[in-house]
């Protein structure tokens, strides 16, 4: 069903419900209330400890409900994907709970079930971590399951051969996305062959590359103690935390040998500014626009933060007013800013009909430059302040999403009490503040625009506008290529 179709029906829907009487015309105010007062948060500040090995061991109490999330974080993720091997941590992260320490697969998640939790693992940028919840008298039998998964992997072939099948599986439904494939393209225009420019769930190249030789030694190299941190949030003291993590981790031997540097994050990108991807046959066009951003560590985070809520961070946002709601042109336009160890990516996204797709280039770059040539209005900032605010408070609400919050300032070096002082810098940012950071890091000559679709219904119009555009077929994209093409050196 068409998004006019939908609204049609909806309105003639009430019409109906006020003339009947069972709904009257007053329940359907012209204009939004006005965001209430921010809440106020209160957050006990994170102990840290660290074990004799180097593990960091970080705890925040969360008394009157008897549960508590470990999870056992490494300070590592897809960035340490050698050469040619795209994919080599997130497949590492999810062999762990695919049988350790004489357990099988089955055996792992009987025995988490009779805790009754479930243990989750995965890589990220910058980190990868397993992770459990479970009720408090369970927590001692919960962190030596997660140190046999962590510790003891046994990385067989089978389950080797298994979880590379499921990704290649995965792989090919992702990369027939339109909207996917681009976001890949684009980020390989901002990163360049730097090490977050590759895709961190791998390629149909790399996955196959694959070898139990490789996971072992990426695991051997990378899950140590003194690369890692516990976490523990929920009804548990610190001196518990202590306790638990030295009788589970404690005898977690630290290697000798020193940890492998990390790579650099970013290098010049070797994309056009604008790439044509044509997907022939694609019913839909994934549009993308992506353009470099500071590291987490850097003193405008929060700025940019809000200025991201104001472009596209939730629904009510700029770009999705624009393309969606005003014009109809997709289900949804947004974009995301993800600040990463040394480097960052500022990144908008939209899916639309193939025709459309010159329209909805246009309406995200005017959306750019508009953000960074005039100032945001009182009453649209506190909107988005206000969705920031009451999506950080729930974020808060459960032990995960605390433990998830508390686990991204310390894996980003971040002061571990920045967790109780949200709100105040939220509600400190300024329309000039937005304006400036906009103006500097959404600058046309900076970005990369990535079309993905069927190429023969917009590629002719996008070059009147974008003569110097680049069109490359999708059958014949090399993925672990920085150019995305042939012949050039992976990574």
């Amino acid at each position: 069903m068409s998004r006019p179709m939908k609204h049609f029906r909806l309105t003639a829907l009430a019409a109906a419900l006020i003339a009947s009487g069972n709904l009257f015309a007053a329940d359907f105010p012209a204009t939004p209330p006005a965001p209430g007062p921010a809440p106020t948060l209160s957050v006990p500040t994170p102990s840290s400890q660290t074990l004799a090995n180097g593990l960091q061991v970080i705890s925040v109490r969360r008394a009157g409900l008897p549960l508590v999330t470990a999870q056992l974080v490494v300070r590592s993720g897809g960035e340490m994907d050698p050469p040619t091997l795209a994919g080599l941590a997130d497949l590492t992260a999810n062999l762990l709970t695919k049988g350790a320490a004489g357990k099988t697969a089955p055996q792992i998640a009987a025995a988490a079930e009779a805790l009754g939790g479930s243990l989750g693992a995965s890589a990220g940028w910058d980190e990868s971590a397993v992770g459990i919840t479970v009720t408090t008298p369970k927590v001692p039998q919960a962190l030596q399951l997660l140190s046999e998964v962590v510790r003891q992997p046994d990385f067989s072939e089978a389950e080797l051969k298994r979880s590379k099948a499921q990704a290649l599986d995965d792989l090919h439904l992702m990369l027939s996305r339109p909207t996917t494939l681009a976001s890949f393209a684009a980020s390989r225009g901002v990163y360049g062959d730097g090490a977050y420019g590759h895709s961190r769930s791998g390629t149909p190249g790399s996955i196959p590359r694959i070898t139990r030789a490789s996971v072992q030694q990426l695991h051997a190299a990378l899950y140590r103690p003194d690369n890692a941190m516990l976490i523990l949030t929920g009804d548990i003291t610190p001196a518990q935390a202590q306790q638990l993590a030295q009788a589970s981790f404690g005898d977690w031997a630290r290697p000798a040998t020193p940890l492998p540097a990390r790579p650099t994050g970013s290098h010049a990108g070797r994309l056009p500014a604008v790439l044509l991807i044509d997907q022939h046959g694609a019913g839909q066009a994934g549009v993308v626009a992506a353009h470099p951003a500071p590291s987490r560590a850097d003193r405008g985070y929060y700025v940019g933060t809000v200025a991201n809520a104001v472009l596209g961070g939730s629904y009510s946002a700029r770009l999705n007013e624009e393309i969606r709601i005003k014009r109809g042109l997709s289900y949804g336009a947004n974009s995301r800013l993800m600040p990463l160890h040394d480097a960052g990516m500022w990144l908008a996204a939209a899916q639309t009909k193939n025709p459309s797709a010159p329209q909805v280039v246009e309406l995200m770059l005017g959306e750019f430059k508009r953000l960074g040539g005039t100032r945001v209005s009182a009453d649209e900032l506190a909107a988005r302040k206000a969705t920031l605010i009451g999506g950080y408070g729930r974020s808060l609400e459960t032990t995960a999403g605390l433990a998830n919050e508390v686990g991204d300032l310390a894996v980003y070096g971040v002061p571990l009490d920045e967790i109780g002082k949200y709100i105040a810098q939220v509600q400190a940012v300024t329309p000039k503040q937005i304006e400036k950071y906009a103006d500097k890091y959404l600058t046309a000559d900076a970005g990369t625009v990535v079309v993905v679709g069927d190429a023969s219904k917009f590629a002719a119009e996008i070059r009147k506008t974008h003569p110097q555009a680049v069109l490359l077929e999708s059958t014949a994209l090399d993925l672990d290529s920085p150019t995305l093409q042939p012949g050039s050196a992976a990574k």
